[in-house]
């Protein structure tokens, strides 16, 4: 590349960036709907017809502020999937939940924007399907992989699929595309769970805990052990087979120096 053109490039690249900075500042202060390609560029100094080659419309730089919020809470839940050891099922899918809360509680505004309420008038381009997967990927590997060892065990409370309610056609293409070695009933688990992580944190951030849960993050974490073992994980403290067992006479609680994390079974 040439010099000039590389400098272009990453000047470009600099003033992109800024942009998008400015509009998250506003976003915080306004909401999405007030996102404004004028205040944006009142803001920063530029001349208002300028940021047009960069963003020729409002809908294109939510778009690539929604990329961007997908691609960083989806880079978060990777880097938990990968980084975890033991590389246990059940101690991923606790990992990964904790990042994405995290990351969540980091970037509330950007959480809001892809998974609060819809910006009135806009549609999201197919570009966003790809990004907005990711997260969802790196949950499904969980469950896909435990199923694909062999590891997954219906709860004790389980109960197969209501009959003439073809819920398994309603979720081939979710096994089809994420859950290949899981049965229906697994990806229909996987899917009240996968709801029930946002579910909790979209509670916490929009202030619906208020007066009722102090601090979150001891249920939260309990909540994920749950969900992994309606979704089938083995529950820690178990015997080979998954099967949850007490431990020394405990009544199912772990053993003594161990941190109390376990499943109501």
């Amino acid at each position: 590349m040439p010099p000039t053109t590389g400098l272009r490039a990453r000047m470009r690249a600099e003033l992109t960036a800024e942009i998008k900075e400015e509009a998250r500042r506003q976003m915080a202060a306004d909401g999405a709907p007030g996102l404004s390609l004028r205040a944006v560029t009142r803001s920063l100094g530029m001349a208002s017809s300028a940021i047009y080659r960069y963003f020729p419309t409002r809908d294109d730089l939510l778009t690539a502020l929604i990329i961007d919020a997908y691609d960083a809470i989806g880079a978060a839940a990777e880097e938990a999937d990968a980084d975890r050891q033991p590389p246990t099922a059940e101690v991923i899918g606790r990992a990964v939940g904790v990042a994405v809360r995290s990351w969540s509680l980091d970037n509330p505004h950007e959480y809001a924007l892809v998974y609060g309420s819809p910006v009135p008038g806009y549609r999201a381009p197919q570009d966003t399907v790809g990004p907005a997967s990711r997260v969802t990927l790196a949950m499904a590997r969980i469950v896909d992989g435990a199923a694909r060892a062999g590891s997954l065990d219906d709860p004790p409370w389980a109960s197969p699929l209501v009959p003439g309610v073809d819920v398994a056609d309603s979720v081939r293409t979710l096994v089809d595309l994420a859950l290949p070695h899981a049965s229906a009933e697994t990806a229909v688990r996987a899917v009240a769970a996968w709801t029930q992580v946002f579910g909790i944190i979209s509670f916490e951030l929009f202030g619906q805990f208020h007066r009722v849960i102090d601090d979150v993050s001891p249920v939260f974490e309990r909540a994920l052990l749950e969900m992994g073992r309606m979704v089938g994980l083995p529950a820690p403290w178990s015997d080979t087979d998954g099967t949850a067992v007490p431990s020394g006479g405990s009544g199912g609680r772990p053993p003594d120096g161990e941190d109390e994390d376990w499943y109501l079974v």
